[in-house]
């Protein structure tokens, strides 16, 4: 499979010193499990920046350098595009699922790993993932597989142990009119500036202090 994931890739070094460039604003720890941490704040409504390993290139982000939200809650696409993205309410997002349980929640049997694929969403499971599901019953989906991407597959599948739902709501790491980010300092000055709830680079936690 072609990878991605081919962007430059950043130290921890590079993370501290971004993180104290605007210490003012922002505390970074260290998490003893960064993929439970985070599947834990979505599970709870949490908007969550996610930057992990190198930027992917395409024309869609795929987990790397991402927003995530829970998929379950139907206020969440609205929320995220009012407070976060800055766009339109009528503009949707897409859904992550885990290879696995792709065909449980869509009706396509074949693997989307580059987010260009649109499906119909299995009647019964739109209410279930009500944040990514269109108008038409349909969603431009990700589908998550370990062998291209174990980070963002581990997340996923974290959510699906806390949730017994195995999709959550993936958007690009940007607000409208803006590139997507590819720096921790990028993605902390994203943080800051939105209503993003808690950012996790690499392994570490990065939360508001001046709110």
């Amino acid at each position: 499979m072609f990878s991605p994931y081919l962007g430059k890739k950043y130290s921890e070094e590079d993370i501290m010193t971004a993180a104290r460039r605007h210490k003012e604003h922002v505390s970074i720890t260290r998490c003893d499990n960064v993929y439970r941490h985070a599947a834990d704040s979505i599970a709870k409504k949490k908007i969550v920046g996610w930057f992990q390993g190198r930027s992917e290139c395409g024309p869609r982000a795929l987990g790397n350098r991402s927003i995530l939200a829970d998929a379950r809650d139907k206020n969440m696409k609205d929320h995220v595009n009012a407070k976060v993205k800055f766009r339109e309410a009528f503009r949707p997002f897409a859904p992550s699922v885990l290879w696995e349980h792709q065909q449980e929640y869509f009706d396509l049997d074949v693997p989307s790993p580059y987010m260009l694929m649109v499906s119909d969403i299995l009647p019964d499971k739109q209410q279930i993932i009500p944040a990514v599901t269109h108008v038409d019953g349909t969603g431009r989906l990700q589908t998550c597989m370990k062998e291209l991407n174990p980070q963002y597959y581990a997340l996923i599948e974290e959510f699906y142990n806390i949730t017994g739902v195995p999709v959550i709501l993936n958007t690009s790491f940007n607000i409208q009119g803006e590139p997507i980010v590819e720096t921790p300092e990028d993605a902390i000055l994203c943080f800051i500036n939105t209503e993003i709830d808690i950012l996790y680079i690499h392994q570490f936690c990065i939360q508001k202090t001046d709110i």
